[in-house]
Parts: C-alpha cells; sequence; structure tokens
C-alpha cells in the first residue's frame, strides 16, 4: 500500500492511496476459499465446488466485499501511518478499481487544530461560598410551622370558620345532568384558601357537622373536559367533618416529624437545603465564566465538518424560517461549543485525567436512590441504552476538568449573604438576557444593510 500526501490546506488533509492488484487478488483467494467451504451448489459436494465455479456465481459480490474491507483497512492504516487527529468521518473518492487492477482512491480528512494551552493562572474567577443568616432560617421553620399545623375536630354544635379544615360530600349538575368528576367523596378543603373552586370555600363558612347546603359555582376555564368549561355547577354540599388547626409546637417532636433528629439538626438541615438551592446556579455561574475565559485566551481554526454537525444539532428543533433568522447566532453558539470541548479536553489530556467505570457506576446509583420506587426502571434504561452511560462519563469527565482548572486559575473566594447572592443571579441572568438580544440585533442590523446594498444595486 502506497500513501502520499495530495494536498494540505487549513485542516482539511488529502490522502492519495493506493493498493496493487497483487494483494487485492490474494485477498480475493482468500476470501474465495472460505466461502469455497460454505458454498453448497447443485451437483457438488459441499466443500468441492470449483473456485472457477464460485468466481463466475458470486465474483462480483466478493470483489465488492474485498473492495469495502480494503477501503476500511487502509483509511485506518493511513490514519495511523500519518499520526494525524481526524475530526468526523472521512470521505472516499474513488479514482480506480476494478479486476486485475490497482485500487487507488483519495481520502479526504478534517483534521483536529493543534490546541496550544494558554497558562491557566492568568484566569481570574470568583467562587461564592453562601453565608445563610439565622434569620433567614427561623423565618423558613416559622413556614414549616404554619404549612404543617395539626387538626382537632370541633364540637357538632361549632360553626366552621375560615382556616379549619372542613370534610365534605357534594353531587352536581349541570342543567339537571350528572357530568364527569360531578361526585366527591370526604373531600378535605381548608377554609379561606380558594383552592376548590373560585369563592367555594366561603359559602361552606358558618355551617355546623351534618350540614347541608346547595352551592352554584362556575367550573375552572382551564377544566380538562372543554364542553365542561366555565359551566356554571350546581353543588349539592354535606359537611362531614369540620376540624381546627392547631399551631405545631417548635420542639424536637416537630423537628422529627419534619425527618430531623431534633431541633439543631432540622435547622441545619434547612440551613443546607437553603445553601443548596443557591448554590448550584452560583456554581453554574462560576463555570460558564471559567468556560468564557478558556474560549477568550485560546483562538484557534474549526474543522468545517464539525461546525457542520454541530450547527445541525442546535437547529434540528427550529422552523426553517427560524434557522435563516437565527443562523449567525446559531454558527457563533455551534462554534463556541466545539472551540470550549476542544481546549477542555486538551487539558484533560495534558493532566491524564481520566473517568473509570466506579465512578460512573456510582453516578447511576445516586440517579437511583433519587427517584425511589423506579430502581429497576433507571437501571434497565443504562443497561439498554449505552449511549446514556457514556453521557455520564462525559459529564464525569467535564467536571473532573472543570474541578482541575479550579486548582490552577486565581480563584477568589466570596462569602455572601443571600440578598448578595440574588443580586449576582439577576445580574448574571440579565447579562445573558441582554447578549441574546444584542445578538438578534446584530443579526437584524446585518440584514438591514444587505437589503441597502441589494436595492442601491
Amino acid at each position: 500500500m502506497k500513501i502520499d500526501i495530495q494536498s494540505k490546506k487549513g485542516l482539511t488533509t488529502v490522502l492519495s492511496i493506493s493498493v496493487d492488484k497483487k494483494s487485492i487478488q490474494k485477498k480475493m483467494e482468500e476470501r474465495l476459499s472460505k466461502v469455497k467451504d460454505q458454498v453448497s451448489l447443485k451437483g457438488f459436494r459441499p466443500g468441492k465446488v470449483p473456485s472457477s465455479v464460485i468466481k463466475s456465481q458470486f465474483g462480483k459480490a466478493i470483489y465488492g466485499e474485498v473492495i469495502d474491507q480494503l477501503l476500511k483497512e487502509s483509511t485506518t492504516k493511513a490514519i495511523e501511518e500519518k499520526k494525524l487527529k481526524v475530526a468526523g468521518q472521512p470521505k472516499i473518492d474513488l479514482k480506480s478499481f476494478g479486476e486485475g487492477k490497482d485500487l487507488n482512491f483519495e481520502l479526504k480528512l478534517d483534521i483536529l487544530p493543534d490546541v496550544k494551552l494558554k497558562p491557566l493562572e492568568k484566569i481570574s474567577i470568583k467562587e461564592y461560598e453562601i453565608d445563610v443568616e439565622n434569620k433567614i432560617v427561623k423565618e423558613k421553620i416559622k413556614e414549616l410551622l404554619q404549612q404543617n399545623k395539626d387538626y382537632k375536630e370541633v364540637g357538632d354544635e361549632i360553626k366552621s370558620e375560615k382556616d379549619n379544615q372542613i370534610t365534605f360530600d357534594y353531587s352536581a349538575t349541570i342543567n339537571g345532568d350528572k357530568f364527569e368528576g360531578s361526585e366527591g367523596k370526604g373531600v378535605q378543603i381548608i377554609l379561606g384558601k380558594d383552592l376548590f373552586l373560585k369563592n367555594f370555600d366561603k359559602e361552606l363558612i358558618g355551617l355546623k357537622k351534618g350540614q347541608e347546603k346547595i352551592i352554584n359555582s362556575k367550573l375552572p376555564p382551564n377544566h380538562p373536559k372543554k364542553e365542561l368549561a366555565d359551566k356554571l355547577a350546581l353543588f349539592k354540599c354535606k359537611v362531614i367533618k369540620i376540624q381546627k388547626a392547631i399551631p405545631s409546637k417548635l420542639d424536637d417532636e416537630f423537628a422529627k416529624k419534619m425527618g430531623a433528629k431534633n431541633l439543631i439538626d432540622l435547622e441545619n438541615l434547612v440551613k443546607s437545603q437553603i445553601s443548596l438551592q443557591y448554590k448550584q446556579t452560583l456554581e453554574s455561574i462560576t463555570k460558564k465564566k471559567i468556560l468564557d475565559e478558556l474560549e477568550k485566551i485560546h483562538n484557534f481554526d474549526i474543522p468545517g465538518n464539525l461546525l457542520e454537525n454541530e450547527i445541525n444539532l442546535i437547529s434540528q428543533s427550529q422552523k426553517e424560517e427560524d434557522k435563516k433568522k437565527f443562523k449567525k447566532q446559531n454558527e457563533q453558539a455551534a462554534s463556541s461549543r466545539i472551540k470550549i470541548g476542544l481546549v477542555l479536553n486538551e487539558i484533560g489530556e495534558k493532566n491524564k485525567l481520566k473517568v473509570n467505570d466506579e465512578e460512573i457506576k456510582k453516578e447511576i446509583q445516586k440517579q437511583v436512590q433519587s427517584m425511589p420506587g423506579q430502581e429497576k426502571l433507571i437501571l434497565d434504561y443504562y443497561q439498554k441504552n449505552p449511549s446514556a452511560s457514556q453521557n455520564i462519563k462525559g459529564q464525569i469527565y467535564e467536571d473532573k476538568i472543570i474541578k482541575f482548572i479550579k486548582t490552577k486559575v486565581d480563584l477568589k473566594k466570596i462569602k455572601v449573604n443571600l440578598t448578595e447572592a440574588q443580586k449576582i443571579i439577576d445580574e448574571f441572568t440579565k447579562a445573558s438576557s441582554q447578549k441574546i438580544s444584542q445578538k438578534e440585533s446584530d443579526s437584524q442590523r446585518t440584514k438591514r444593510e444587505k437589503s441597502k446594498k441589494i436595492s442601491k444595486k
């Protein structure tokens, strides 16, 4: 086999490859020999069919198989021999082939760029640590007390009041006719919350246990059955039980009801939950800023086929008119993703960061534990979808690289309270929205300028 570099332009390399006819003939004979042992033809004993007969009947198909095999083998060998880092699938252009001839073809390859890493120490990044004040924790626990009241049944002669929990049965009709969902048994509502039907609660205030009342009320406009939406229904209600709210006492027993060991443990759990809500968002902001800085300080060309594939991926759910409208934004987003991915991968390879099977299993196990009752479903999904496990591997690998980068950059750890944390999140969200709006404005301006040029012509 002969391999020559035909041309090299930017990240595109074209190799000229030729396989001599003797090598092809040898492969043909090997394949004919295998087929001879397998084929069964009328008039010949198994394994005794002459090669000439097999060649006359199956020669073209066998030649096609041999050429296909040689193309794959020689492509792999050429890439290895020339030590090329290929981006995407190579393109093969057959020049000459045929029985008794050499096989000549060109191999067009998009090559991954040589990513020269810039010093990470020059990057300055802020990482935020949440300081949840005791005042906030106490307010949250107060909310839990309000939301988790106990209820005690009142006497038969006591009338229902706002904030009571009332249990009732109902039977409803529209124009005298029953409808789906027109009957309810043991329905519980808290009077004043207005969670059943609008203004329905107030009609049940002032009733005693065992009393009945007819209530006219409109069904909601978003009723699942469209034909029932906004219809006026007549509800015949009977009060079964009235319960008065008893404020929960803030003690260790209440803490245990909330899943904590004691009151101190409850405070720590609430503090941890509040912190986690903000921590995840702030960590994603820090990560985004790291990625933005990496993109900013690295400059290299991107293989055309990778860019095209990424653009297709980004725009696959867009309508045709949106693909045209957001063409520039899609290209920028695709370019950014690829560039960052190549830089992260280079950092990972240079620093020998790897992901082992045990780490993947642990991550899957975390997902299993977070969804009780669906353990088998999740495990079956990962067993039947190897690509899903690969996605987890990719995420773990990226997290490892980001963690490594944080040890190298100028990382300023800043402690912030919840007000400051919310301000940081709001400013980041606003800046991101403005960036998108600016890109859309730039795109519209470019279109207007093009239109002006065309009209002038």
